[in-house]
This record gives C-alpha cells, sequence and structure tokens, in this order.
C-alpha cells in the first residue's frame, strides 16, 4: 500500500478550495502581503490577488491602505456560498479551522 501523500503520480488536492486558504491566512493576519499569502497557498501572487479581489467584490472582506500597506477586514457572518453549505457563514469555517 502506497502513501498517497507522499506519491508522485497522484495529483495532490485538498478539502479546501484556495479562496478559503487566502481567507484563513488573512484571518490569521490581517495585514499579510499579498507575497506572503501566495507563498503561504502555495499559488502566484497574481492569482492571490484575484482571489482577494473576488472577496472583495463579493463582500466577504474589505480592503483599507494603511501607510504603504493594506489591512484587510472580514466580514465573518457572511454566508458560505455553495449550496450545500451556505447554511453556514465564514466565522463558522475560520472556526473549525482555527
Amino acid at each position: 500500500m502506497t502513501d498517497e501523500t507522499t506519491s508522485t503520480t497522484t495529483r495532490s488536492w485538498t478539502f479546501l478550495s484556495n479562496h478559503a486558504h487566502v481567507l484563513v491566512c488573512l484571518a490569521q493576519d490581517p495585514e499579510q502581503r499579498i507575497r506572503d499569502i501566495a507563498s503561504r497557498v502555495g499559488i502566484t501572487e497574481r492569482a492571490t490577488s484575484n482571489i482577494v479581489r473576488d472577496l472583495e467584490t463579493n463582500g466577504y472582506l474589505t480592503k483599507r491602505r494603511e501607510g504603504r500597506s493594506n489591512r484587510y477586514t472580514l466580514d465573518i457572518k457572511r454566508p458560505l456560498r455553495h449550496p450545500i453549505e451556505k447554511h453556514r457563514n465564514i466565522g463558522d469555517l475560520l472556526g473549525l479551522i482555527r
């Protein structure tokens, strides 16, 4: 029996999307730089910027400029998007992960 987490022939996947991973990073440190988030999640800075833009456009976070950096505030009461989980909100998700 092989360990699928170390197999090079097995495609890597996770239970959470990159959007969720970015949210978790911002919940842990609301002043994190895009570069640092991208590194932690394992995606490009461009993909991270696009995700932050998606989340901001859809009301899941707000971005405020503070000097040379950004500070992000999450709306933890926003419901999750998929019909299966829409009865839960961002705060519920973050509570499970913390």
